[in-house]
C-alpha cells in the first residue's frame, strides 16, 4: 500500500501542476498575442482552444519520449468521453444548453470526420508514426476553415475574453506556465506508470480513467461555472473542440514520435464507446434543433443519456478489466 502511495500522490500532484501551468501558458501566449494585434477570433480558435489541451498534448509527448505511446492515446480516447459524459452530461443536468445550427453543420461534421479518421488508423491495434503525423496534418487546415469561416461570421463568435497584461508580465506567465506544464507532465507520466505496473494493468487503462478524468475536471468546473452563470453556450463548442484537438494532436503527437502498439481492445472496447458517444451527442444535436434554421436547446435529458453512456462504458471497462483480475 505504502509503495503505491507517492506514484498516486505524484500523479495527482501532476494533474494540478498540469492544470494550473496550462492556465497560466494560455493566459500569457493569449495576452502577448494579443498585444501584438492578432485577432480575438484567431485567438480563441488557436492558442486558446489548443490551451484547453495543453495538459492532454504535453503528457502525449512526455509519454512517447518515454517509451508509453499508449498512455497518451488512452488519455485522448477517455478524455474524448469525460467531455461528452462527464462534463456535458452533467452540464446539462444543471441548465439546458442552447445548440446553434452552425455547430451542427460545421463543427460536429468535423468531429465525425476525424473521429472516423482515428478509428481508421486505430482498426489494426496500432498507431503508426505516418498515421501520427496524418493526424497533425488534418488540424492544420481545420484551425485555418475555422477562422475564416468566424471572420466572415462575428456574430457567431462567442470566445471568452482574454486576460490583458502587460507584454512583460504575459511573457513571464507563458515562461512559467511553460515550465510547470513540462514539470508536471514529467510527474504524472512517471506516476501513472508505476500505478499501471503496482496494479498490474496496462498503462492505457490509467490513461482512460484516472488521467483522462482528471484533465477533464478544469472542463467540468469552467461548465459548470458557465452554466450558473448562464454563459453555457461557450461550454458546448469548447468541448467538441477540445475532442477534435484530442484525437489530431494528442493522440497524433505521440504517434508521430513513436509507432505505438495498443492491441485489438484498443479499438474494439475503447475506440468504439468513443465513437457511440459521438454519434449520440450530434443525433442529440439534431433532435434539438429539429426543423428550426437557427437555434435550439439540448436539455436535461440529453445530459441524462450522455451520463448514462459514460456510466455504460465504465460498467465495461470494470468487466473486461478489473473484474477479470478479481
Amino acid at each position: 500500500m505504502a509503495s503505491a502511495l507517492l506514484p498516486l500522490t505524484a500523479l495527482l500532484l501532476g494533474i494540478v501542476g498540469l492544470v494550473w501551468g496550462a492556465d497560466k501558458f494560455v493566459a500569457g501566449s493569449a495576452s502577448f498575442a494579443r498585444t501584438v494585434g492578432i485577432s480575438p477570433i484567431v485567438i480563441g480558435l488557436t492558442i486558446v482552444s489548443v490551451g484547453t489541451s495543453a495538459p492532454e498534448i504535453i503528457v502525449s509527448i512526455d509519454a512517447a519520449l518515454q517509451g508509453s505511446g499508449e498512455l497518451a492515446v488512452g488519455n485522448a480516447l477517455g478524455s474524448n468521453l469525460a467531455n461528452m459524459g462527464l462534463v456535458l452530461g452533467i452540464t446539462l443536468l444543471i441548465a439546458p444548453i442552447p445548440v446553434y445550427r452552425q455547430l451542427l453543420s460545421q463543427e460536429s461534421v468535423a468531429l465525425l470526420f476525424v473521429t472516423a479518421l482515428a478509428g481508421l488508423f486505430l482498426f489494426n491495434g496500432d498507431l503508426s508514426r505516418l498515421e501520427g503525423i496524418t493526424l497533425i496534418a488534418v488540424a492544420v487546415p481545420l484551425l485555418w476553415l475555422g477562422v475564416k469561416y468566424k471572420q466572415s461570421q462575428p456574430s457567431l463568435d462567442s470566445t471568452e475574453q482574454v486576460a490583458s497584461y502587460p507584454m512583460r508580465t504575459a511573457l513571464i506567465w507563458f515562461v512559467i506556465g511553460l515550465a510547470v506544464l513540462l514539470i508536471s507532465a514529467e510527474v504524472t507520466v512517471w506516476g501513472a506508470i508505476a500505478i499501471a505496473s503496482s496494479l498490474g494493468i496496462s498503462q492505457l487503462v490509467i490513461g482512460l480513467t484516472i488521467l483522462a478524468v482528471g484533465t477533464s475536471l478544469p472542463e467540468l468546473a469552467a461548465s459548470i461555472l458557465s452554466a450558473v452563470r448562464g454563459h453555457h453556450d461557450i461550454a458546448l463548442g469548447n468541448i467538441i473542440g477540445s475532442n477534435l484537438f484530442n484525437l489530431l494532436l494528442v493522440m497524433g503527437i505521440a504517434g508521430a514520435i513513436a509507432p505505438i502498439d495498443l492491441g485489438d481492445q484498443v479499438f474494439s472496447r475503447d475506440y468504439l464507446a468513443m465513437a457511440a458517444v459521438t454519434v449520440i451527442l450530434v443525433i442529440l444535436l439534431s433532435v434539438a434543433l429539429g426543423k428550426n434554421n437557427l437555434k435550439g436547446m439540448l436539455s436535461k435529458y440529453a445530459g441524462l443519456i450522455l451520463l448514462s453512456s459514460y456510466c455504460l462504458y465504465y460498467y465495461i471497462l470494470w468487466l473486461t478489466v478489473f473484474a477479470v483480475q478479481a
